[in-house]
C-alpha cells in the first residue's frame, strides 16, 4: 500500500529549533509561528506557506523516498516547539519567583538586623564575629596550636591534682561479692568527710541555703518513705501524685497566679528554663508557624537560655544591661522584636549582679506586640515573693503583670527542698501542654510525659513537699528577712567601710540576696584568690570582672566575717602592689592566682575556644575515677 511514510524529526533539527527558541525568548509560545524553518527543510516546504496560516495544504503525493511533507513538518515542529517554550516559560517565571522570595527574606532579615542592632551595632558585631574566625584559625595553625595544647594540658592536669585526691581507694569495677552494710557505711562516712570549703561555717555562696540539722532529718525521712517511688506511675505511688500536684499549686499561689494557670516540677533552674524555652517555641510554631524561632534575653540572663537556644535552634539576641542601675534595656528589646520573636525575658534577680530587671517593662512590649515573656525567678526563689511582707522594697515581677506568661522557681534554693526540686509555671495550662511530649502510636503503648525526664524521683518530690509544709509562709518570711536584711548589710559594709569604699563598688542596686562588687584599682580576680585562701567560696563574675557573694542562712550568721576579711583582703591587695611599684615589676611580678589566670585568659582572648577546651577537661575530670 502506498502511504506516507511518518519520520522521525532529526535531533539537530529539534536543537536548531530549540535555540531558535531560546534566542528569541518569546513571550507568547504561538509567536513561534512566524520562525523561519531550518535550511535543511527548505527543500521539502518549497514557497508553499498555506501551513503557517493554519490552511489545509494541498493535497500531495509523498512517496516513501520523499518522506513527510511540508505541512505535516510543520505542524510537528509547532507542536513541538509550544511544548518546549511552554517549560521554559514556566521555569524562568519559577527562577524569577524562587529570586524574588530569596532577596525578600534577606531584605527582611537584614531590615530586622538593622532595626535592632543599628548601623554601627550590626558593623561591630559583623567586626567581632570576623575577628573571632580569624583568630580560630591563627590558634589552629601548626606552631600555635601546639603550644596552646600544652598549656591546657598543663592546667587541666592541675585540676586533676586537686580535684582527685591520691590516698584513696579507687572502685573501678563492681565487688565479686557485695559489701556488708556496715562497710558500705562506712565508706560513706569517709566520702563525706573529705577534705571540702566548709560550708556548715558559711564560708561559701549559695550552695546550700539552709543545712539545718532538723529539717535535714525531716527530709531523710521522706526519703526512706519514697525511695522506690516514681511518679509515672501514678497509680502505684498514689502519694506522690499528690505531693507533686500539691508544691505546683503552692508555688503557683505564692506567685500570684491566676484561675487556670498550671505548672510542673523539673530536675532544677536549669531544666526549668529549657521547658519554658521549648513551651515558646512550640506555641510559635503551633499558632504562628514561626520556623525560625528568636528570643531576646539581656546579657546578665542565666547561660541555661543559651542552652536551650543550642538544644531547640532558637536564635538568641542579647541586649545590653547599661550602667548604673545593670537592668536590660527596654528599648533595646522592643527593637529587636519581629516577627520570628518567640519569647522575651527578664530576671528576678538575675544569677550575676543580683538586679532585677524591669519586668514592669517587658511585660507592656509583651502585650503590645504579643509575645511571651518568661521570668527567671530561680534564684529569687521563695525570697522575691516575700520581699514586701518582710519589710523589704520590692518591685513588680510576678502573674499580677498581665504580660508575664511563665515564671521558674527553684524550690531547692531559697524554698529549701533537697538538690534536684524546681518547678516552671504557666498563666494557662494550655502554655504548659506546649511542653508535653507524647508519642501515640509507639508499639510499647501510649507514651506521655511533662517534661524531658521520664522516669523521676519521687522521693525528691516528697522531700520537697515535705520542707515546704515544714516551713511554712511565717517561716520563708522570717528566712527573707534573716537572708536578704544580711546582704543589705554586706552591700553597706562595703559602701561604709573607708577601706572598701576606696577599692569597691557595688553593681547597681541589689533588692534580694546576691551583693556583686568589682575593684575601682585593684585586680579583682586577686581579691577572689586571696579570699579563698581565707576559706572563703565566693563567685567570680566577667564582663564585668566582678565577685558575688549569695547569702543564705549558714552565710546570714557569719557576714560580719565577711565583711571583715574583705578590708583584710584589700589591704594585702595594696601592699602587694606598692611592692611591686617600688621593685619596679608591675603587673608582671604578680603572683596569678587560679581565678586570675583563667578569667584573665578569658578577657583577653577574642575567640574563647581555649577557655573552651579548659572548661571540657574540667568537665572530663569530674568522671575521672
Amino acid at each position: 500500500m502506498d502511504s506516507a511514510r511518518i519520520v522521525p524529526v532529526p535531533p539537530s533539527l529539534r536543537r536548531g529549533f530549540y535555540y531558535s527558541m531560546v534566542q528569541s525568548k518569546p513571550k507568547d509560545p504561538w509567536s513561534l509561528l512566524n520562525l523561519d524553518l531550518p535550511a535543511r527543510v527548505a527543500p521539502a516546504v518549497g514557497d508553499d506557506r498555506h501551513a503557517l496560516h493554519g490552511a489545509e495544504p494541498p493535497q500531495q503525493h509523498v512517496s516513501k523516498s520523499e518522506g513527510m511533507g511540508a505541512w505535516q513538518w510543520k505542524k510537528m515542529l509547532l507542536e513541538l516547539a509550544s511544548i518546549e517554550s511552554i517549560s521554559y516559560f514556566l521555569a524562568w517565571r519559577l527562577l524569577n519567583i524562587l529570586l524574588f522570595l530569596f532577596l525578600l527574606r534577606w531584605t527582611k532579615k537584614t531590615w530586622w538586623k538593622l532595626r535592632g542592632r543599628g548601623i554601627i551595632g550590626t558593623v561591630v558585631e559583623f567586626y567581632l564575629s570576623l575577628r573571632r574566625v580569624l583568630y580560630g584559625y591563627f590558634l589552629r595553625m601548626p606552631m600555635v596550636k601546639g603550644k596552646v595544647s600544652k598549656q591546657v594540658t598543663e592546667a587541666i592536669t592541675k585540676l586533676q591534682r586537686k580535684l582527685i585526691p591520691e590516698d584513696t581507694v579507687r572502685n573501678l569495677s563492681l565487688p565479686k561479692n557485695g559489701m556488708a552494710h556496715d562497710e558500705v557505711r562506712a565508706e560513706l562516712q569517709k566520702l563525706a568527710g573529705m577534705e571540702h570549703t566548709r560550708w556548715e561555717d558559711g564560708f561559701v555562696s549559695g550552695a546550700v541555703y539552709h543545712g539545718e540539722d532538723e529539717l535535714i532529718k525531716l527530709q531523710t525521712d521522706a526519703f526512706e518513705k519514697f525511695t522506690v517511688s516514681n511518679p509515672i506511675h501514678p497509680d502505684v505511688f498514689p502519694g506522690v501524685r499528690k505531693m507533686e500536684a500539691e508544691v505546683v499549686a503552692m508555688v503557683l499561689s505564692i506567685f500570684n497566679a491566676p484561675a487556670g494557670a498550671g505548672g510542673v516540677t523539673t530536675s532544677g533552674g536549669t531544666e526549668s528554663i529549657l521547658m519554658a524555652c521549648l513551651s515558646a517555641r512550640q506555641k510559635a510554631y503551633a499558632e504562628r508557624g514561626v520556623t525560625e524561632p528568636e528570643m531576646i534575653i539581656p546579657e546578665t540572663a542565666h547561660t541555661a537560655f543559651h542552652k536551650a537556644s543550642c538544644y531547640f535552634k532558637i536564635k538568641l539576641h542579647l541586649v545590653a544591661c547599661p550602667a548604673p542601675d545593670y537592668q536590660v534595656d527596654v528599648n533595646r528589646v522592643r527593637r529587636l522584636i519581629n516577627a520570628n520573636t518567640c519569647l522575651l525575658v527578664g530576671s528576678a534577680p538575675n544569677f550575676p549582679h543580683g538586679i532585677i530587671d524591669d519586668i514592669s517593662g517587658l511585660s507592656k512590649l509583651a502585650l503590645k506586640y504579643k509575645v511571651p515573656l518568661h521570668v527567671d525567678c530561680c534564684l529569687g526563689s521563695f525570697l522575691v515573693p516575700f520581699l514586701e511582707r518582710a519589710g523589704f522594697e520590692t518591685v513588680p515581677f510576678d502573674f499580677r503583670l498581665k504580660g508575664v506568661t511563665s515564671i521558674s522557681c527553684d524550690t531547692h534554693k531559697y524554698g529549701f527542698a533537697p538538690k534536684g526540686s524546681s518547678t516552671v509555671l504557666y498563666r494557662t495550662q494550655q502554655l504548659r501542654t506546649y511542653q508535653y511530649f507524647v508519642s501515640a502510636d509507639w508499639s510499647g503503648g501510649v507514651y506521655a510525659s511533662p517534661g524531658i525526664a521520664g522516669s523521676r524521683p519521687g522521693a525528691l518530690i516528697a522531700g520537697c513537699w515535705a520542707s515546704m509544709m515544714s516551713v511554712g509562709q511565717e517561716g520563708y518570711i522570717d528566712a527573707c528577712s534573716t537572708i536578704v536584711g544580711a546582704a543589705k548589710s554586706v552591700a553597706n559594709g562595703i559602701s561604709t567601710s573607708p577601706i572598701l569604699t576606696a577599692e569597691l563598688e557595688i553593681i547597681g542596686n541589689p533588692l534580694v540576696s546576691v551583693v556583686s562588687f568589682t575593684a575601682r584599682n585593684l585586680n579583682i580576680y586577686d581579691i577572689a584568690d586571696n579570699m579563698s585562701s581565707k576559706g572563703w567560696h565566693l563567685n567570680a563574675l566577667q564582663n564585668p570582672p566582678a565577685i558575688h557573694v549569695a547569702v543564705t542562712l549558714p552565710v546570714a550568721k557569719v557576714w560580719e566575717k565577711l565583711v571583715a576579711d574583705l578590708e583584710l583582703t584589700v589591704e594585702e591587695e595594696r601592699e602587694k602592689e606598692r611592692e611591686r611599684i617600688v621593685k619596679g615589676t608591675g603587673k608582671k611580678g604578680r603572683a596569678v592566682g587560679d581565678s586570675a589566670a583563667l578569667y584573665g585568659v578569658a578577657g583577653s582572648l577574642p575567640n574563647k575556644s581555649v577557655v573552651e577546651d579548659l572548661a571540657n577537661g574540667f568537665l572530663d575530670t569530674l568522671y575521672k575515677a
